[in-house]
């Protein structure tokens, strides 16, 4: 490790020597290795015996350890990461050793698996103390340890576990080698001290505590069976980093931190006799502030799972979660803290964490360089000021209570403005406890504390009397309101922001109602930005903690696409996003869905059928889909074709023919993004535009699908086939099948008048699928779908502008002169009247007031008036464009 500042050897040893009684006799009775610390050799030569007793021999090398980290600290020559590292790595291997002598001592010759050390704490991230203990949870593996003749593997573990304790905690003239703490594990006042690996799974799955969660962030599998320890921590991740937060359970932690303040009430003021530890602004106040971020995003960002104490700082920072200066001054602080509470362990090797009094105080400062204990305790204030400042700042508890005082109640709300809303009386139904989710004391008991955030956000909604209203139903349905209540008292603007929800969005409150853990998602500000490309997209929902199982494939994907969905209403909503660019990110989301949904369904059917040789599976995407702009209520139009030979059979243990095989696998992909499952539903799926419609089979050929297209096909198929893009399949297939179109679409199709064809099936609409309401966007005269037949009868007509992107399409068009220039500006106000009112007004009636302003500054215009007015407007345009093309003789 390269030196920090150029070290001091002499000054570290004449420092060692005269303030720390431990050093001073190890130096003493160490005279070779002092010797070599004074010049400047901190290598690791230990000069013990191999063949010594190993208690024996790990106490001697833990003295030498001792020292030698010790002097490099103090020259300078070892930071604060290289001198817990070295302690870290000793107690991994002493702890390894003293597992494997255990186990040779009871079982000689056999191997040493089956019984394994979970590190947690300072261990688990790499961070001991100088003198600290180490805090293993043990397991084992009742079919792998090696036992006894007629020994019971539950009785065997313990024995090892005592002989491991006592080799590491025995004392003699050469002190200890390591001071062992088991009580972490689960319920340690009735559970061995050695837990069998599946009661130890099913403990944390079902039973384990909040503080716990905490602890396992920085759990490592160190010493033994090493592969045990990892297959135990791979099963309980789900349970230390959740997808859903759990905001009572941080606030548990929080109360950690606050009765720890209470308990060592006399080390809590910076001075002598601090507790450097567990002080207001000390150690434990870092590590809580980092953890707590962690467990709020770490389920999402597995790259925040860093278990060191700085290290999880810098990438929370990296991925703003938490503000890059406070972590900075965070970071610096622990750095100070731990090195102080070093030098106070190096006094006498005891695992103290409070500044000593009087004289010893002075000492310490020497130790560390300095002239006295004051101005120790001046180096230490800024720092610990600023670790007390940022961590107070989590936990605002002075918020006032909501009377139950009816008089008193009416005189709040009336100053909130809600005194006709009748708020006053649901506020008693819900105190009353009438909804399931109300019942237990604990919901109760979050009811009280969330609601002097909740009623000040429900007044502030642009519809008070809307988000109340909506809010009731929410939890009516909900099956807890805890962790909601939890989620919002910790989020005041989160509350804002759902109050904004329910008053505008009756599709996103009907969300919340069926998964309220979608507020997870909106925790942070990232939630209002835009949606990840595709690959990135698919990424994700091909992670989480699935392991190969596709039920829960199809549910992961449910949750993910459920909570980009969610945000993406939420942008408009919130009037953060473009709805042009909330509809390519909802089109994003179901093709990054459709090709993990797909590919899983592809592996797990072949399984049983195998694959047909020399063929694929292609999935074409039609409609809005095709065209990359979705919105919140749109299905999917999907054409599912395959390449290859339809005569060929799959190679499987029940093998299929081609066209049977592919018929019964897209059935399969189909129902993965359409069938709801515990996490929800996907995405209505339409397989109406395939070749002969509902009546054909759900997949073709390739070749097919080529032949019907160019002699059979009619003009809606052909009209539809201008919006066709493949979402699933190699770049190969998908490339064989843009071919395909483009010489379909280029002219390589039967003749036919497509302007009457056109004008006959959009009378045929009309009478079959009238317009929602008077501001259906899409289906009134002079809407998007008028808009699109014009769209469509220009592309086949001029045999231009072959682009499924609608825009692009257009644009084209215009370029062409196929189409006049205004139709750029009809398509895009269209399309943001639409996504906005399928996500607003699913009616397409007048919406309330309040709504009206959001759909106005979604759409661009000054207000509702010149919403309508624009409207009328472009639809004239439209209608008069359609007209005209559709009129026009071939």
């Amino acid at each position: 490790m390269p030196a920090l500042n150029a070290p001091d050897w002499g000054g570290a040893v004449m420092r060692a020597t005269t303030w720390s009684p431990f050093l001073a006799n190890l130096l003493n009775r160490n005279s070779e290795q002092a010797q070599a610390l004074a010049s400047g050799d901190v290598s690791e030569r230990m000069t013990t015996d191999a063949d010594m007793p190993i208690g024996r021999r790990l106490r001697l090398e833990r003295r030498q350890l001792a020292l030698r980290v010790a002097i490099g600290d103090l020259a300078g020559a070892l930071d604060l990461s290289a001198v817990t590292g070295q302690l870290t790595g000793f107690a991994d291997r002493a702890l390894d050793e003293a597992i494997r002598a255990a186990i040779a001592e009871r079982t000689p010759g056999a191997e040493p698996i089956g019984f394994a050390a979970i590190a947690l704490g300072k261990q688990g991230s790499h961070e001991l103390n100088y003198s600290s203990d180490i805090d293993p949870i043990l397991i084992f593996d009742p079919d792998t340890l090696p036992c006894r003749p007629r020994e019971e593997p539950e009785d065997a573990a313990v024995r090892i576990a005592r002989r491991v304790v006592e080799l590491l905690q025995a004392r003699d003239g050469d002190g200890y080698v390591l001071r062992v703490d088991l009580r972490l594990r689960p319920s340690p006042e009735v559970t061995p001290i050695a837990l069998p690996f599946d009661a130890a799974v099913s403990y944390y799955e079902s039973q384990a505590l909040p503080w716990e969660r905490a602890a396992f962030i920085r759990a490592r599998a160190a010493a033994g069976d090493r592969a045990l320890g990892d297959r135990f921590l791979q099963a309980i991740r789900p349970f230390v980093w959740r997808r859903g937060l759990d905001f009572g359970a941080l606030r548990e932690i929080r109360d950690i931190s606050a009765r720890i303040r209470d308990h060592h009430a006399q080390g809590q003021v910076l001075g002598p006799g601090f507790d450097l530890k567990r002080g207001r602004g000390g150690i434990r106040e870092v590590e809580f502030f980092a953890q707590i971020h962690q467990l709020i995003h770490g389920g999402r960002d597995p790259a925040l799972r860093a278990p060191a104490t700085r290290d999880a700082l810098a990438r929370l920072a990296d991925a703003g979660r938490i503000d890059p200066v406070e972590a900075a001054a965070l970071s610096d602080a622990y750095t100070l803290l731990r090195t102080i509470e070093h030098r106070v362990q190096m006094v006498d090797d005891r695992q103290t964490h409070a500044l000593p009094t009087g004289a010893a105080l002075d000492g310490v400062a020497r130790l560390h360089g300095l002239e006295d204990g004051p101005e120790l305790v001046a180096l230490l204030r800024p720092h610990v000021e600023a670790v007390a400042r940022i961590y107070d700042a989590l936990d605002d508890r002075r918020r006032p209570a909501l009377s139950r005082d009816p008089v008193m109640l009416t005189e709040a709300l009336t100053e909130q403005g809600l005194a006709d809303t009748g708020v006053a009386e649901r506020i008693g139904h819900w105190r009353a406890g009438v909804y399931p989710a109300l019942r237990s004391a604990a919901a109760r008991e979050a009811l009280e504390a969330v609601l002097p955030v909740l009623i000040p956000a429900l007044s502030g909604a642009p519809n008070p009397r809307e988000a109340v209203t909506r809010f009731d139903r929410l939890l009516e349905r909900l099956p807890s309101a805890v962790n909601v209540f939890r989620l919002l008292e910790a989020r005041p603007t989160l509350t804002a922001l759902l109050a904004a929800i329910l008053s505008h969005a009756p599709p996103l409150a009907e969300a919340l109602a069926r998964r309220p853990e979608l507020l997870d998602s909106l925790i942070d500000a990232s939630a209002l930005d835009d949606v990840p490309p595709v690959a990135a997209l698919a990424e994700a929902m091909r992670g989480g903690d699935v392991r190969g199982d596709y039920g829960a494939r199809l549910d992961h994907v449910r949750r993910v696409v459920g909570e980009a969905r969610f945000a993406l209403g939420t942008q408009v909503v919130a009037g953060a996003s473009d709805p042009l660019a909330v509809a390519a990110g909802y089109a994003r989301v179901a093709e990054a869905a459709t090709q993990v949904l797909a590919a899983a369904t592809v592996a797990e059917f072949e399984r049983a059928h195998g694959v047909v040789p020399d063929s694929e599976l292609v999935i074409l995407a039609l409609g809005r889909f095709g065209g990359g702009a979705l919105t919140h209520a749109s299905d999917l139009d999907l054409i599912y074709l395959f390449t290859g030979d339809f005569a060929r059979e799959s190679d499987g243990p029940k093998p299929l023919g081609a066209t049977l095989y592919y018929n019964r696998l897209c059935q399969r992909v189909t129902a993965a993004l359409s069938v709801a499952t515990a996490a929800g539903p996907l995405y209505p799926v339409d397989t109406r535009l395939r070749p002969s419609g509902a009546a054909g089979p759900i997949a073709v050929s390739l070749d097919s699908f080529a032949l019907y297209q160019r002699e059979q096909a009619w003009t809606w198929e052909h009209m539809a086939l201008t919006r066709a893009r493949p979402v699933f399949g190699s770049e190969a297939a998908r490339a064989a099948v843009e071919e395909v179109i483009a010489r379909v679409l280029s002219g390589e199709r039967p003749a036919r008048d497509i302007r009457a064809d056109a004008r006959t099936m959009r009378g045929d609409m009309a009478a079959h699928k009238p317009p929602r309401g008077p501001l259906d966007a899409k289906l009134l005269p002079g809407g998007l779908v008028d808009l699109e037949f014009a769209v469509h009868v220009a592309q086949l007509t001029g045999r231009v502008g072959l682009d499924p992107d609608l825009g692009r399409a257009i644009a084209q068009l215009v370029g062409a002169d196929l189409l006049p220039e205004p139709m750029a500006a009809a398509h895009d106000f269209l399309t943001r009247m639409l996504v906005t009112m399928r996500l607003v007004a699913p009616d397409a009636t007048e919406p309330s007031a309040a709504t009206r302003v959001l759909i106005a500054g979604a759409v661009g215009a000054g207000d509702w008036e010149d919403v309508v007015a624009r409207l009328d407007r472009t639809r004239q345009q439209v209608a008069a464009v359609w007209a005209a093309v559709s009129e026009e003789t071939a």
